[in-house]
């Protein structure tokens, strides 16, 4: 392919950056609503393009005969890339009615624009450098989010997750440095490109090298122990921006992760040693974790971030079972808990925008003001349970077969199991009673305090959609799978 046609790799990740600083100085909301939606619908025909035709592969910058920044179009980064435009718009809907009860709707919708670029360049990224800078700069551009109502707790915890995100950034670029004089290069592979006549004798150090960057990585994913931002970010940011940082931010996290593991190290180097199962551990010890925080929490929001700790895990468990059938269940909770997670905060963000509520005891009676808010709440909390005909019920099924499927290590799988069992007992725990409440509030429940509060189309539409894609990717999810298995073939 030319170089000339190549160049269009630049596009998704220019187009919004540059779309986003014009959108700052655009004064009509009406019409800075519509060009954002516009510049997304535009994005997701640019990346399905992309993601159809293939093999496109650009070099932006060559800083030597080993090192260069270069994007490229494989099918994971499509797969990821194909996911997070299409939420991207449905959020950026429900955003257009949101943000008018906020300050500083321009600087929102330009960093909302913007960092939709920045996630396109994490994932179409072709090497290590690549991905490294991208990723650093999905930390810098998402920080206005966080403190965009400029309270005290915002600014906190906008420090908070930037202290904690650089930190594992730095953990993961320490391994950079080892990858690069160990690898026989440190583009993306699938299987690896470890160079085996350098490592022997130093197959321990490596192990440690890699545990190092998981840990790093791991924490935009929420895993133990650089989980503390997330519970603290996530319920202080405006609810789309909470929606899309719970949902997408932290597969940024696990996109980094698959590209350590499986195109970098490589599954027959790493499968069977103390680091796999060190990590499966730490991967279920975060399951439990924050099912267990998010079954105490009061305050709405921040038990969803809770949740989204624990519910990212799953995927994580899933990844270091390092087996076929555990990376299908890993990339169906990638999509699935984006789906159910974006659901579930911006029907939090449609409670706060018309009632002003904000804790689980507050919502008694909600589902007979805001109906189809909470039948959408309702579809994506059954999805998080696990329960069928729902999505989340198909990726716990697989990450199930594939824990009681490791031979290795077959204890600490039959624990994973045991482990994501409890968990969705917890999940059920902490988010049905909300659901029962809010449509069977009780006998002594006074009735005549209520009235219809339902948001307008621009908040339900949304809604409705994700809760449908719940539905219809657990009944049909074929085409998602075998898109699954051809990205698994090229690593195992």
């Amino acid at each position: 392919m030319t170089e000339t046609s190549d160049i269009i790799m630049l596009i998704p990740v220019l187009f919004p950056i540059l779309a986003g600083i014009w959108i700052r100085f655009i004064k009509s909301d009406k019409q800075r609503s519509s060009l954002v939606l516009a510049v997304i619908a535009l994005e997701i025909l640019l990346v399905a393009g992309i993601a159809i035709k293939g093999g496109y592969r650009f070099t932006i910058w060559q800083m030597n005969d080993t090192l260069s920044v270069t994007l490229a179009a494989d099918a994971l980064g499509a797969f990821f890339a194909c996911m997070i435009a299409v939420v991207w718009l449905l959020a950026g809907i429900f955003s257009a009615e949101y943000m008018k009860h906020e300050e500083n709707v321009p600087r929102f919708f330009m960093f909302y624009t913007m960092t939709l670029g920045v996630l396109m360049g994490v994932c179409f990224s072709a090497n290590l450098l690549t991905l490294y800078l991208f990723y650093e700069m999905m930390t810098l551009i998402t920080v206005p989010l966080v403190i965009h109502t400029q309270t005290k707790e915002a600014i906190s915890a906008g420090i908070k997750y930037l202290g904690y995100s650089v930190f594992g950034a730095g953990l993961a670029l320490i391994g950079f440095f080892f990858l690069n004089t160990y690898c026989t290069t440190t583009e993306f592979v699938g299987g690896g490109t470890l160079d085996m006549t350098m490592v022997a004798g130093s197959e321990n150090l490596l192990l440690w090298v890699y545990f190092i960057m998981m840990i790093g990585f791991g924490c935009k994913a929420g895993m133990l122990p650089l989980h503390a931002w997330l519970p603290t970010a996530h319920p202080v940011a405006p609810s789309p921006a909470s929606a899309v940082l719970s949902g997408i931010i932290t597969k940024g996290g696990v996109l980094a992760i698959i590209r350590t593991t499986y195109y970098l190290f490589g599954v027959d180097f790493l499968k069977g040693t103390w680091v796999q199962q060190v990590l499966l551990i730490l991967a279920m010890a975060t399951v439990f974790m924050g099912s267990m925080l998010a079954y105490k929490e009061k305050l709405l929001k921040k038990r969803l971030a809770y949740s989204t700790v624990s519910q990212v895990s799953y995927v994580l468990f899933g990844l270091m079972l390092m087996s076929p059938i555990g990376f299908v269940g890993a990339l169906m909770q990638v999509v699935f808990h984006a789906i159910a997670k974006n659901t579930l905060f911006l029907s939090a963000g449609a409670i706060i925008y018309k009632t002003g509520k904000t804790y689980v005891q507050q919502l008694k009676g909600m589902g007979k003001q805001m109906p189809i808010v909470m039948w959408c709440f309702t579809i994506a909390s059954l999805s998080l349970v696990g329960i069928p005909p729902t999505s989340g019920f198909v990726s716990k099924w697989y990450l199930a077969q594939g824990g009681l499927a490791e031979p290795t290590f077959a204890a600490t799988g039959i624990a994973g199991v045991a482990i994501l069992l409890i968990s969705a007992l917890l999940t059920a725990g902490y988010l049905l009673p909300i659901v029962l409440e809010s449509f069977f509030p009780g006998d002594d429940f006074d009735y005549s305090t209520l009235e219809k509060k339902e948001p307008n189309s621009l908040m339900t539409v949304p809604l409705i959609i994700f809760s449908a894609g719940a539905v219809i990717l657990g009944m049909f999810s074929g085409s998602l799978m075998n898109i699954i298995i051809e990205i698994s073939g090229v690593i195992f």
